[in-house]
């Protein structure tokens, strides 16, 4: 039996292989509820979109206890490397975290990244101390320089921020995740519960998602749904699918039937 290992990211363990944004939510309260169900203990906040005065009852912050949730900072709405340098540093200067989801979109129809900026925001992150998961497409070329630019973990997209396509392109990212020595968290574009299943089935470390929760017409069962489906899909990677055939093999052996 293949023995399973806490997640880690930057030295820091959590039970949980799911992490969940806060942005969409029709209140407060179905916020705060659905991320109870969802077992996360890591939880996105757009640094460039929320009240960062922890004291107003309207704010997202002030209905998040840094206590019982780590809270990490992403840069979501920046087009520029600049931009989002700018954003993780106001992050961390209002006091979130010196971790960084880094997102640095090039095109504002499929919400894709801009890998060139993406990388350049990185590096710049990283020599300043910045623990950096970057947002990326599922390229393998784009991981393995984003691994070697020093980021704590690298996040392919499964597909567009939004789409709820679920995973358009399972090889790469199994690909992505057998070359990388970080972790590779999913990002994006998981829809229900059987992508997130699907998703942890090729082996990555976790998955991070947001309107597949919010959006949902029940975000609290939703959140359920997907702590389950993360955690299913996690165990049967551990314990190896049987091999896919194009002809049907008994379950029971032929030898040995009584005539």
């Amino acid at each position: 039996m293949q023995a399973d290992v806490a997640l880690e990211i930057a030295g820091r363990r959590f039970g949980s292989r799911l992490i969940v944004g806060t942005g969409k939510y029709r209140s407060n309260e179905a916020m705060e509820q659905a991320i109870a169900a969802s077992g996360a203990e890591m939880v996105t906040v757009a640094v460039r979109r929320i009240d960062l005065d922890r004291t107003h009852e309207e704010g997202i912050l002030h209905h998040l206890d840094p206590g019982r949730i780590f809270l990490l900072p992403n840069t979501a709405g920046c087009y520029t490397a600049e931009d989002a340098v700018r954003y993780a540093r106001l992050g961390r200067a209002a006091g979130l975290s010196d971790w960084v989801k880094l997102e640095v979109i090039g095109d504002q129809r499929t919400l894709l990244p801009d890998v060139f900026a993406t990388l350049a925001a990185a590096q710049q992150l990283v020599g300043e101390g910045f623990k950096v998961l970057a947002y990326t497409n599922e390229d393998v070329v784009t991981a393995l320089r984003l691994e070697d630019a020093g980021c704590s973990a690298v996040m392919p997209l499964a597909s567009p921020i939004g789409s709820g396509l679920g995973l358009v392109n399972p090889y790469f990212v199994r690909e992505i995740k057998t070359r990388l020595h970080c972790p590779v968290i999913v990002d994006a574009g998981v829809g229900t519960a059987s992508d997130a299943c699907e998703t942890m089935e090729q082996g990555v470390d976790g998955i991070l998602m947001n309107t597949a929760i919010a959006e949902a017409t029940d975000p609290v069962r939703m959140a359920q749904a997907m702590r389950l489906a993360v955690a299913a899909g996690r165990e049967a990677y551990l314990a190896g699918r049987m091999p896919r055939r194009e002809v049907a093999v008994p379950s029971s052996p032929l030898a040995g039937m009584l005539a």
